[in-house]
């Protein structure tokens, strides 16, 4: 087999068929319960109690957390329909050598938010372990906690399902005492948590604090709703269903209902925190409120929240991408290590307060890729996708040397749209990324590129699950075959 064409076919990459998708609706509604709960979702309620009342900010979370669940759900489609992970997908609407440069920007952002969510369920590690047992050594805390981390990711999807399993019922009953606990200590300096707010403001100034909470939100979500299809792969859906929605009920109860009620309440907690202690990070007010073994129970919430979040949110899709751009001599569990050495290096503990701001901008920029996925795969393809193709070095997605220039103009565009106008920049960059691919991709490079499924939009030759089919890669020669499952009957039924 060619260089090239061993490198398309990397095994972490290939479709993953309908029996080896192992998790099922509850799994993946406690990977989102793990995963919501983040020092940036504490950070929104901090920053929108200072503006608006508590109860306009859950009402502005609510809103922009479900609408970026359905985005998140629509996108998840894919790896749903095909089995295919974020990289592989993106090689249809940025090229088979092009796809590594948006995918590289995401996989870069995902390293990154690994080490600071690290850094930061270090502190809270280091001090339970201080209140127990007296011991002070956030370093070494930061050293034991990545490297356990690290091992239990390459252990594969399922063992993210299991600890997800674990975490989020014991992450959702420490949040309860910390709402709790942070409410009375509110109550105890005179303020009521629902009504207090630091700036009031109305009129025109309240109406764009509230957009700002919404926006805010969606922003942060961004990057998990381009690459969910690497965890939407390996989501359970049944075969022959041509209802979009019974297919994707497994994305749809975790994105639309666990994500929105989970970010919620971290986002309650931020602003508790604040209310009780001017500071969004509710270790500090812990620290305040608590002690001895109280805290420590309270902080172990902190350390298990940054690990399944990791998890599931940064490390799958990083090593998942970074096993793409590195071919089969970088299988998942060497893209995993590779996350976490890059999430180390860069030193979290002393960028902190940087790279936050960095990579929310990133998210807001890779939001353009959001909606050129969804014009690529919905409005273009019709969800129909000649997967064989985007495993071969000279089939339909080579385009111009490797690179689609339709999708990376569109990319760029929408990103500079996002950069700009970075308190809307999602849905700045979603519209602008969309509208840009659908002309560039349509009236130009589809015309000099033909694509199959577009010209023959067959159900029986481009579609997946709907139809029964697991999309099976051979690489030991090179060919490509396709695996039917089910009667003729079966596959042609409307």
């Amino acid at each position: 087999m060619k260089k090239e064409e061993s490198y398309l076919k990397s095994p972490d990459l290939l479709p993953i068929a309908h029996k080896d998708k192992k998790i099922g609706t509850t799994g993946f509604a406690m990977m989102w319960v793990g995963m919501a709960v983040v020092l940036a979702a504490f950070a929104i309620g901090g920053a929108g109690v200072q503006s608006l009342s508590l109860t306009w900010v859950v009402l502005a979370t609510l809103i922009g957390t479900i609408a970026i669940g359905f985005f998140i759900t629509i996108i998840g489609d894919i790896g749903i329909e095909h089995g295919l992970s974020f990289p592989v997908y993106m090689r249809a609407p940025f090229g088979t050598l092009g796809t590594h440069i948006p995918s590289i920007v995401r996989g870069l952002a995902a390293s990154f938010w690994f080490g600071i969510n690290t850094y930061f369920g270090s502190t809270a590690m280091n001090a339970i372990l201080n209140v127990l047992f007296g011991f002070d050594n956030w370093f070494i805390c930061f050293m034991i906690f990545a490297t356990v981390q690290l091992v239990n990711t390459s252990l594969g999807i399922k063992a993210v399902e299991r600890f997800a399993d674990l975490a989020a019922p014991v992450i959702i009953l420490i949040s309860v005492w910390m709402y709790i606990s942070l409410s009375d200590q509110a109550l105890a300096q005179g303020r009521e948590v629902w009504r207090w707010i630091e700036s009031p403001v109305t009129g025109g100034a309240a109406i764009s604090a509230f957009l700002v909470v919404i926006f805010s939100n969606m922003g942060f979500w961004a990057t998990i709703s381009a690459d969910i299809p690497s965890i939407s792969r390996f989501i359970k859906a049944p075969q022959f269903e041509r209802s979009w929605l019974k297919r994707n009920k497994g994305t749809l109860v975790g994105s639309i209902i666990a994500l929105p009620l989970t970010q919620t309440f971290m986002v309650i907690i931020g602003g508790v925190s604040y209310i009780a202690v001017s500071n969004y990070d509710p270790v500090v007010a812990l620290q305040e409120a608590a002690t001895g073994l109280v805290l420590g129970i309270l902080l172990l919430m902190i350390v298990l929240a940054q690990w399944s979040t990791n998890v599931s949110a940064n490390l799958v899709p990083a090593a998942t991408i970074f096993s793409n751009v590195g071919g089969p001599k970088v299988p998942f569990w060497a893209g995993v290590f590779i996350a976490g050495i890059i999430g180390s290096v860069v030193q979290p503990w002393s960028l902190f307060n940087i790279l936050i701001p960095i990579l929310l901008v990133v998210g807001g920029i890779l939001s353009s890729i959001i909606g050129i996925l969804y014009c690529d795969y919905y409005v273009l393809r019709k969800r129909r996708v000649n997967v064989p193709d985007l495993y071969e070095p000279n089939g339909q997605f080579r385009y111009a040397r490797g690179v689609n220039l339709a999708g990376l103009i569109a990319w760029t565009i929408g990103g500079v749209a996002a950069y700009y106008l970075s308190t809307y920049s999602f849905l700045v960059g979603f519209v602008v990324g969309a509208v840009t691919y659908y002309f560039l991709a349509k009236f130009w490079w589809f015309k000099k590129y033909t694509q199959a499924e577009i010209i023959d939009p067959s159900d029986e030759k481009y579609l997946g699950l709907t139809v029964g089919r697991d999309w099976v890669i051979e690489t030991d020669v090179e060919k490509v075959s396709v695996k039917e499952v089910g009667s003729t009957i079966e596959k042609g039924r409307d």
